[in-house]
């Protein structure tokens, strides 16, 4: 994720670059977190947010169920069961306190040669809110991290990014968006930016995202290069709405966001990946005017997730 410097800088630049193609590749499903048991193999983080300073603590499993921050919604008309994780938006929060939230990891990890593809009807947005989907090696930054979806404050377009150790660019990406705001992969660069591609459709976050039912992120990290694909509701491939056991990239086209090996040796800088949703706040520069109160400012802070299902060219590569 983003340093908190990084977010408060908003100049995007817009680069012209030549383009290499992106291999298409056949995956088989490893692994697929649905129905019931979607909460059964994530490890809930139960600590405050001493990762990126925001405003929150992130409540194990039992705290999480109890005031009913991540559960199963049997509510919906939609086809598939949902899953909601949101920030705590209904107690009140008296000054120098943290607003309850969650932060989850994959007990898994997913290696080079894996794809993942998360199937979201609602993402966290509104004033101060500060949601991730995003993937990170046990070792960081040596195994690098992969934010797919990434929201920042009342922003209304997602914000992918990767960030590994000192050697990896973005170089000729083929990519459909041309909103780069900087192209060095580096923690040690530009205070831990990271390589930053936005997506240009303002139904990729937000009000937009939700108004549109919200869609699919494809996340692939082949030895290729690194990929994301965002599909709106309407435009989500056949392969992912009939939740097919085999994926074909080539069907998906151009992505939006491409990280090639040309720049960025991708078996070198990046290691297992670890799938994380998180929520939180502010980051330290909103408090007053924002996390205390009764948070009813908060009533759009939540993932709503239909499923998480994950992909691989061996069938194996499960850590």
């Amino acid at each position: 994720m983003l340093s908190i410097h990084s977010i408060m800088a908003t100049a995007l630049a817009c680069l012209a670059f030549s383009v290499v193609p992106v291999t298409a590749t056949t995956y088989s499903m490893v692994k697929e977190y649905y129905g019931s048991t979607f909460f059964d193999d994530w490890t809930f983080y139960n600590y405050y947010d001493n990762l990126t300073n925001g405003d929150v603590v992130y409540v194990s499993a039992q705290n999480a169920t109890a005031y009913q921050l991540a559960y199963l919604d049997t509510s919906t008309d939609h086809a598939s069961s949902k899953y909601l994780v949101f920030t705590n938006s209904f107690h009140q929060v008296v000054y120098d306190n943290k607003r309850n939230s969650v932060r989850i990891t994959s007990n898994d990890s997913f290696g080079v040669g894996s794809l993942w593809i998360a199937d979201i009807y609602h993402t966290p947005y509104g004033c101060s809110v500060w949601p991730a989907w995003w993937s990170q090696a046990a070792l960081w930054p040596q195994g690098g991290e992969i934010d797919t979806f990434e929201g920042i404050n009342t922003n209304t377009q997602n914000q992918m990014s990767l960030h590994t150790e000192t050697g990896c660019t973005a170089v000729s990406q083929n990519q459909t968006s041309t909103l780069v705001t900087s192209t060095n992969c580096s923690y040690a660069s530009n205070e831990d930016q990271g390589c930053i591609v936005t997506d240009p459709s303002t139904n990729s976050y937000g009000a937009g995202f939700a108004s549109s039912g919200g869609g699919a992120f494809v996340t692939e990290m082949a030895s290729t290069g690194i990929n994301i694909w965002f599909f709106s509701r309407s435009e989500i491939p056949s392969s992912l709405s009939n939740n097919d056991s085999t994926i074909d990239t080539s069907t998906f086209g151009t992505p939006v966001a491409n990280w090639p090996s040309t720049g960025c040796n991708i078996t070198e800088f990046f290691q297992p990946q670890k799938l994380i949703f998180d929520i939180t706040l502010c980051g330290g520069i909103c408090y007053n005017n924002w996390v205390m109160g009764n948070g009813t400012d908060y009533d759009n802070a939540y993932f709503e997730v239909a499923s998480v299902r994950v992909f691989s060219t061996e069938g194996t590569n499960t850590v």
